[in-house]
């Protein structure tokens, strides 16, 4: 009996030393090969939920408090807009501010918007477009709260940055509290391109941030407030109820298109490259079925690829208005977490019209006036990529201060 369970315990030993031998062999082999594909088992990541959908940190908050709200159509809980939302949950809504685009997302870039009443809730809308940029005393007068929830892209220039300035700008002056509720960055997984200087300062770059600034439009606010950029040197009071689940390595598809002519995935990450050519003689596919995915331009000397741009809802007069535009279509290989000027650099120096190649917009979605002295003397793209490192390297020091989410780094 005894010789039987000592018999027994050395095969067990020896099956456990066997299986230690084989896991350290495995474990090896681990570190020193990745595992094949159909052994990798990869467990999808927590759900992402925007700041909108997080109503129990905030409905608290708006409790027997008089609401403005600055939506767009990407304000969206689901598939239910966050003032219907909000109705439904008897929150005091005294008004709705709308920025570049107007309230439904439908309007041209740069179009005037006009004020309106809102055919659902009878709510007044007040545009932030044009030449009421900011709110006014007498908007605020029945005003506690200004609840800014809309979707960003993560560049410069993209104009609904800028309205939140001047909101929590007015927020400032007139004592009230600006709560953010925060939308993940599509583009906020990098940091890229020239930093504004501020002799550039215009509606379409209001801070000296880079072109591609990795943040939030939460860290964004708190960057704002903390480095004083609003006139005055005021800050504001701001409360942000974050995205939950997001960090800065994610990979975000946004679920409503942002304005008309950014319609997806594509567009939205090749945006921060091209929108320079809209201060050039090149369209970027306004007015057409593929718009921010397509270059092309009637001086382009390469005829391999083409387009023609025709007057369409969102892009009503768009450049080069039934015109034959040379050039290419965009693929997703295109953008990979960078600010190229490598189309740019092609289009202008394949161009049978280099004088009137730029125009006097150009300058200001730079930022700067090297940029374009900088290609008209057809310096490389490294070469002009090294002029922007100090004051990126500044800037990317600074952005840590404000992060909200793990960084991409």
């Amino acid at each position: 009996m005894h010789a039987h369970l000592l018999l027994l315990l050395s095969i067990l030993f020896s099956l456990a030393q066997c299986s230690e031998s084989t896991s350290a062999r495995n474990e090896t082999a681990a570190v020193n090969k990745p595992p094949k594909a159909q052994t990798t088992v990869t467990l999808p990541a927590a759900a992402i939920q925007t700041g909108a959908e997080r109503t129990g940190e905030y409905l608290p908050l708006l409790k027997n408090k008089r609401v403005a709200m600055v939506v767009n159509q990407t304000s969206m809980i689901g598939n239910k807009h966050l003032v219907d939302s909000l109705v439904a949950a008897k929150v005091n809504i005294t008004l709705i501010f709308a920025p570049e685009h107007g309230f439904r997302g439908d309007a041209d870039a740069g179009a005037h918007i006009s004020n309106a009443t809102d055919s659902k809730t009878g709510l007044p809308i007040f545009s932030l477009y044009g030449k009421n940029k900011k709110p006014s005393a007498e908007q605020l007068q029945n005003v506690d709260v200004l609840l800014f929830d809309i979707q960003d892209v993560g560049a410069r220039f993209y104009t609904y940055i800028s309205t939140m300035h001047y909101v929590m700008e007015a927020a400032a002056e007139y004592n009230k509290t600006v709560l953010i509720l925060d939308r993940p960055n599509p583009t906020g997984y990098f940091v890229d391109g020239p930093v504004l200087n501020l002799k550039h300062q215009s509606f379409v770059g209001m801070h000296p941030i880079p072109v591609v600034h990795g943040l939030t439009v939460g860290e964004l606010a708190g960057m704002i407030n903390g480095q004083k950029w609003l006139a005055g040197q005021r800050t504001c009071k701001v409360t942000v109820i974050p995205a939950k689940n997001y960090t800065h390595k994610s990979r975000y598809s946004l679920p409503v298109k942002p304005s008309p002519n950014l319609p997806n995935d594509l567009a939205i990450q090749v945006y921060p490259s091209i929108c320079l050519f809209e201060g050039t003689s090149v369209s970027v596919g306004r007015g057409t079925a593929t718009p921010f995915q397509v270059i092309g331009s009637p001086f382009y000397k390469k005829k391999t690829y083409s387009f023609t741009p025709k007057s369409v809802p969102g892009a009503t007069n768009p450049p080069n208005l039934n015109q034959v535009c040379y050039g290419y279509k965009l693929t997703e290989k295109d953008v990979q977490g960078k600010f190229s000027l490598a189309y740019l650099l092609d289009f202008y120096q394949n161009s049978t019209n280099q004088d009137k190649f730029f125009n006097n917009f150009f300058n200001t979605l730079a930022g700067n006036t090297e940029l374009q002295a900088q290609i008209k003397a057809g310096k490389s793209e490294a070469e002009i990529r090294a002029s922007w490192e100090p004051a990126l390297t500044a800037y990317k020091k600074m952005r840590k201060q404000y992060l909200l989410y793990p960084d991409f780094e």
